[in-house]
């Protein structure tokens, strides 16, 4: 009796198994599409009379029908593309031979010669959801095109403290795919093999992977990377008004309106875009182009992100009230 019942349990768990074993096959068959495209990044740097090599990853992108490998502008800074080291996951090593990057984003791209490697494919990073399935491929600890699997945790985390370099410009998405030191620069994708994210952070107290790993959306990363490619440099929209951080959703309740999310105005700037749209203190933003504003951190990403020269819609709250405007955004000044 014990034998036989022990056999059906062994035929359940295998009939169970089957499922995930067709998840797991996904993520191996993901995993081997992409890793050509994954490049392992080696920088030698020189700091306070100090030298050192870092490591992360990157991606081959198409841009301009050209190929670029894509990065986080701290795994290169500070190296010049001589000592910017690139291997392919079929170890065909080469240089860089040109090197942009944006500091306010953290995005970094590499212009790479004409070698017969495959572009990775992108995704849409604004269809991506909460609970989606996720693979992380890079270099944690120099341990090139390791893969890891897991969620996307959350979306939308700004304001992120990410140790001495600032980044101006966030909205991440968190993921509990394993990230650790060395993940820097490689994709997140998702199980149709797409590139839906950039590896940038981690938040740990140890300096590990502890399941809360940050990666910037792609649709953002490529609207930066091809603003470097076409300008040198990210040309940031810019509104001319100055933001009260404290202000919440709370606040906006507390004044009747029923948004759920938007950013206060403490103060115009003379002669700037948003004058010229007639926007005045107190003034609360709740719409921009179309999209709605979560706080202040969320609505300068989406201002230094906006083409210029275009008239952009806003709505705003004012004095109880809901109005309509547009802007024409200038460049950052």
């Amino acid at each position: 009796m014990v034998d036989a019942q022990r056999e059906r349990l062994f035929n359940e768990l295998a009939e169970e198994f089957s499922m995930f074993d067709r998840l797991g096959n996904l993520v191996r068959r993901v995993s081997t599409l992409v890793k050509p495209s994954v490049i392992h990044i080696e920088a030698h740097k020189t700091e306070k009379n100090e030298s050192y090599d870092e490591a992360g990853a990157g991606v081959v992108l198409r841009i301009n029908n050209e190929n670029w490998v894509m990065t986080n502008r701290h795994v290169i800074v500070g190296a010049d593309p001589k000592q910017i080291l690139l291997r392919t996951s079929d170890g065909h090593e080469f240089h860089p031979v040109r090197v942009l990057a944006d500091p306010s984003t953290d995005v970094a791209v590499m212009k790479i010669a004409s070698l017969d490697l495959p572009a990775a494919r992108l995704g849409n990073s604004d269809q991506t959801e909460i609970g989606d399935f996720v693979i992380a491929i890079g270099s944690p600890f120099g341990l090139s095109h390791s893969v890891t699997f897991g969620i996307l945790s959350a979306k939308g985390r700004r304001d992120l403290s990410l140790g001495e370099q600032r980044i101006e410009m966030q909205d991440f998405f968190q993921t509990d795919a394993a990230i650790n030191p060395g993940n820097s620069g490689g994709p997140l994708l998702n199980l149709r093999g797409e590139v839906v994210a950039l590896n940038t952070a981690i938040a740990s107290s140890s300096g590990g992977s502890e399941g809360i790993g940050f990666a910037i959306p792609m649709n953002m990363a490529m609207d930066v990377a091809k603003q470097l490619v076409n300008y040198g440099q990210l040309r940031r929209g810019y509104l001319g008004v100055t933001l009260d951080p404290a202000f919440s959703v709370a606040d906006l309740a507390a004044a009747g309106y029923t948004a759920k999310g938007g950013a206060l105005v403490k103060n115009v700037r003379p002669g700037s875009p948003a004058e010229v749209a007639h926007l005045q203190r107190g003034d609360i933003i709740v719409e921009f182009n179309g999209q709605p504003v979560d706080n202040d951190d969320h609505l300068v990403a989406q201002v230094g992100l906006t083409s210029l020269s275009q008239r952009i819609p806003m709505i705003i709250y004012r004095d109880g009230k809901r109005y309509r405007t547009e802007v024409v955004l200038t460049n950052t000044k």
